[in-house]
C-alpha cells in the first residue's frame, strides 16, 4: 500500500457507514463514524477532529501519530467517551458509545490519560485496586476475584515490589507502570494510552512501551499515542497518521511510511532507513546545510 494511494482516500475504512446504514458489523470493536468533535461551545469553541471515520483493528498495538495538536489525544478521549462527538459517532460493541452506562463502557475500555493525578500519600496497591470499581455496586463489594486481578495486574505491570510505597516515592517510568496496573486491573480487552511516554527518559520509555507489547502479544487490544515517531513505527502493529484533525493514513509501519509521508505530516525533510533492529521504518532528519561564507 503506498501512501499515495492513501492520500487518495484520508478516511479509508466503512466501519461506521456499514454500522448506520444496519448491514453487517465490521470485526473492529471500536471506531468513529464522521467523527466531529472539539473543545467549548459548538458554536464559538474550536473544532479539532473533522468528519473523522477510522477503526481500530482487533488484537492490534495501535499507534496514534502526528503533529503536536493534530487531535490524537482528542481522537482518544472521544473514543473513551470522555469527549462528546458535535455530530457522527463513536461505536463499541456494535452501539453507540452514548447509549452504554458509564461503567460499562469502564467495563469494556480501560483508559490511562495524560498526567493522571493521585491523593497525596496513597500507597500503590490501593491505586491500582481502584481500576475495580468500575466492577463494584452496592451489593457487591470487594470479593476475591478482585483481589486477584489486582495481583495480576501488578505482576502484568511488574510492579509487584512497589505494593506498599507511596506513588509519591516512586520514579516517573515505576508511575506509569503503576497507572497502567491500575488500567489492567479493569480487566478491559480495550486499553487506549495517551502520550504514556511524555516525560521519560528512553530507557524507562522502552520499560513502558515493552509492557505496551506485551499486554498486545497477551490479547489485549492497545491504542497508544506517541510522540517519537522511531519509537512508534518499532512497537505499533497498526499506525494511524493525523493531520489538522483528519487522518492521513493508516496501516502497518513499514507499508505506509515514507520520506514524502513525514515532509508532507509533519514538514521536516528526512531519509528513512531500515531499523537495524526491528527492521522498521527509521526516520533520519536531514542536517540544514550552513552558508559557510556567511561567517566571512
Amino acid at each position: 500500500m503506498s501512501a499515495s494511494t492513501e492520500h487518495a482516500a484520508p478516511q479509508a475504512g466503512a466501519t461506521g457507514a456499514t454500522k448506520a446504514s444496519g448491514t453487517s458489523a465490521a470485526p473492529s470493536r471500536l471506531s468513529t463514524q464522521n467523527l466531529v468533535t472539539g473543545y467549548g461551545n459548538a458554536k464559538t469553541g474550536r473544532e479539532i477532529l473533522h468528519d473523522v471515520t477510522v477503526e481500530i483493528p482487533e488484537g492490534e498495538l495501535t499507534v496514534i501519530v502526528g503533529p503536536n495538536a493534530c487531535g490524537k489525544s482528542t481522537l482518544l478521549k472521544s473514543m473513551a467517551r470522555m469527549l462528546s462527538p458535535r455530530s457522527g459517532a463513536v461505536w463499541l460493541d456494535e452501539q453507540q458509545i452514548t447509549d452504554y452506562a458509564p461503567k460499562a463502557v469502564a467495563r469494556r475500555l480501560g483508559l490511562l490519560p495524560q498526567n493522571p493525578s493521585a491523593p497525596e500519600g496513597i500507597i500503590v496497591s490501593d491505586l491500582v485496586a481502584r481500576g475495580r470499581f468500575p466492577h463494584q455496586n452496592l451489593l457487591k463489594q470487594w470479593t476475591p476475584a478482585d483481589e486477584r486481578a489486582v495481583v495480576e495486574a501488578m505482576a502484568a505491570a511488574n510492579v509487584s515490589d512497589l505494593a506498599d510505597r507511596t506513588i509519591d516515592q516512586l520514579s516517573g517510568g515505576q508511575r506509569q507502570r503503576v497507572w497502567i496496573a491500575m488500567a489492567l486491573a479493569q480487566q478491559t480487552p480495550l486499553l487506549l494510552l495517551d502520550e504514556p511516554t511524555t516525560y521519560l527518559d528512553i530507557a524507562h520509555q522502552v520499560e513502558v512501551l515493552n509492557l505496551a507489547r506485551r499486554l498486545h502479544r497477551s490479547g489485549r487490544t492497545v491504542v497508544a499515542v506517541l510522540h517519537e515517531l522511531n519509537l512508534a513505527f518499532r512497537y505499533a502493529t497498526h499506525l494511524i497518521v493525523m493531520k489538522e484533525g483528519v487522518v492521513v493514513t493508516h496501516g502497518a509501519p513499514r507499508e505506509i511510511v515514507t520520506s514524502e509521508l513525514i515532509e508532507e505530516v509533519f514538514g521536516l525533510p528526512n531519509a528513512i532507513i531500515e531499523d537495524p533492529i526491528s527492521g522498521t521504518p527509521l526516520v533520519v532528519p536531514c542536517i540544514e546545510e550552513l552558508d559557510e561564507s556567511a561567517g566571512e
